[in-house]
């Protein structure tokens, strides 16, 4: 595994718009309170016949610890956002039990909204800066059941300059931060999503899954898969290995 830590400058806002932007290091003074070591087609991750630890990557630039409470305990994390919906299901597994499922898992994630803009800070993106301090949407904590699943309703994520399409997840047990990752999205998947009504405004995001700074080294254990549904939507299925 390979820990990819990017500093964000003290006190500066990160621009997400026509300036090319990388992936940082959250400048937040709070920290976890405990630590650790229109297609149809879908993308398998290739983690689901492996049992080893995923990779660790940054946390940042994003992470908001200081709203990690009962606000966001919930299994619907759109807060009223539009953009197609996406049915997140997350497994959890534990490498030093035979990969077996992990019921009573803390799942922690989050996303930006289908413009590119994250909840909780000031972003400057294409639609110009929106200040999101107050709000907390596409972002959620969920609790794995006894099948060691965790599930989540949101939108499609958007993107970033300098970032591909991706989701952050934390993993805790017992309140001991043992994992965290991010989650890539297929990229024909992207190219379809992008091209609908909803996010066409914002265009194609030029950063690929093979050119993205942090998920190109990755891609085996982190992309997940992702599919068309009925309803109009999608759905994606992704499983994390932890150690406990």
């Amino acid at each position: 595994m390979k820990r990819k830590d990017f500093l964000l400058k003290a006190g500066a806002s990160v621009l997400m718009g026509p300036v090319a932007m990388v992936a940082c290091k959250s400048d937040e003074t709070l920290s976890p309170s405990s630590s650790s070591s229109s297609s149809s087609s879908s993308s398998s991750s290739s983690s689901s016949s492996t049992c080893k630890v995923g990779d660790t990557e940054t946390d940042g630039p994003y992470p908001l610890y200081n709203k990690r409470d009962a606000s966001i305990t919930h299994a619907d994390i759109t807060e009223g956002k539009t953009g197609l919906p996406l049915n997140m299901v997350i497994a959890v597994k534990n490498v030093s039990a035979n990969c077996a499922l992990l019921p009573n898992a803390r799942v922690d994630v989050w996303h930006c909204d289908k413009d590119g803009y994250y909840s909780g800070y000031t972003n400057t993106g294409y639609l110009g800066t929106q200040d999101n301090t107050a709000k907390t949407f596409c972002r959620g904590i969920a609790t794995t059941d006894a099948n060691g699943i965790a599930k989540f309703t949101t939108i499609y994520p958007g993107w970033y300059q300098g970032r591909v399409t991706h989701v952050h997840a934390q993993i805790y047990v017992n309140n001991v931060l043992k994992l965290t990752t991010q989650i890539a999205f297929p990229e024909d998947i992207n190219t379809a999503v992008y091209n609908t009504d909803l996010y066409k405004a914002h265009g194609q995001n030029s950063t690929k899954n093979t050119t993205d700074s942090i998920i190109k080294d990755s891609l085996s254990n982190e992309l997940a898969s992702v599919t068309a549904n009925a309803s109009g939507g999608y759905d994606l299925n992704h499983t994390i290995f932890i150690a406990v």
